[in-house]
């Protein structure tokens, strides 16, 4: 019995060494070596990094100015930021504009996966097939997300401007006696930033639909057709079904997306009025890098790191390795 499973462990090891060797000898780890360092170059100085520098900066009250906060000042015998602890994160679960900023984060995803995603499936089952019309439509659905996020926030804080805007030209039609300005009032203001990340970002959504529709199989459709499948069968159970990766990977991309809008709420309303239209990263820029409490804005972002890799791992986890199964 002992022979028989050292002969296991032994073709198993060669196995494995083969696999190394076939790996070698392919050219792929060749540009493995090229083309990993940079990238782990990059992701470490702008990711890693600064995650780790707010979580040193977190526990302290520190203004960003000077020496890091546990540098020892020898003039006065302390360091140069006041270590408060988890004083930051308490202040945070107490704080009204952050309660307020979470759930508006939440308003994201939820309209992204509720509406945005829907839409984009929707576009991309109607003009996935090859012809000069559907391109055409592509494009024009295409362009908002090439446009850049402050270029897009600034356009649309003009369309939304009572006095000069869209708004003032609705207002005229309908002869409203006040200018509307939907910016300025605290019930209108986060649900226009709503309709626009709407309008931005779906046709990128709609692309990677439309790339996995085109990578179905003709022959299998054309024999569900001879089947006396309808359209909405077709949808339903081929189309829908074999989408799946992709649906998966958009739903990722949109949830990660949702928690870092930051570029266009601050030239569309800069989180106002009241604080009442705040998102978690522009939150965090108010309140701690623009009044200067670095470490309390840290603690924002440690947070923010938190939900997304918790995110990310539970969803890899979950999702992705069922499907991937």
């Amino acid at each position: 019995m002992s022979v028989a499973v050292s002969d296991k462990h032994h073709a198993a090891a060669h196995d494995r060494f083969g696999a190394l060797r076939r790996f070698a000898r392919s050219g792929q780890l060749r540009l493995l070596l090229v083309f990993l360092p940079p990238a782990l170059l990059l992701f470490t100085v702008f990711v890693m990094l600064p995650m780790l520098n707010a979580s040193f900066f977190s526990p302290y009250k520190w203004s960003g100015y000077g020496p890091a906060p546990w540098a020892f000042n020898v003039d006065t015998g302390r360091e140069f930021g006041d270590w408060v602890g988890l004083r930051n994160f308490r202040q945070l679960a107490g704080h009204a504009a952050f309660a307020t900023a979470a759930g508006n984060t939440a308003k994201i995803v939820l309209v992204s996966l509720l509406i945005q995603l829907p839409l984009a499936l929707a576009l991309a089952l109607m003009i996935y097939q090859k012809s000069y019309a559907n391109t055409v439509f592509r494009l024009i659905f295409f362009v908002p997300y090439i446009l850049a996020e402050v270029a897009t926030g600034l356009i649309w804080s003009f369309v939304f401007d009572g006095n000069f805007g869209l708004s003032r030209t609705v207002t005229d039609v309908l002869q409203l006696e006040e200018a509307f300005f939907p910016l300025g009032d605290k019930a209108w203001a986060f649900n226009a930033i709503l309709a626009v990340i709407v309008w931005k970002y779906f046709g990128f959504h709609m692309m990677i639909y439309i790339a996995g529709l085109q990578g179905i199989s003709r022959d299998l459709i054309d024999a569900a057709v001879v089947d006396g499948a309808r359209t909405f069968d077709l949808i339903r159970y081929i189309k829908i079904p074999l989408l799946a990766p992709a649906i998966a990977i958009s739903v990722f991309y949109s949830v990660l997306g949702a928690i870092q809008v930051f570029d266009l709420v601050m030239p569309m309303t800069a989180g106002g009025p009241s604080n009442s239209s705040h998102t978690l990263v522009s939150y965090l820029y108010n309140f701690g890098f623009i009044r200067l409490r670095v470490g309390f804005g840290s603690a924002v972002g440690v947070v923010l790191f938190v939900v997304g890799i918790t995110f990310a791992f539970a969803y890899r986890a979950t999702i992705q390795r069922r499907l991937a199964a």
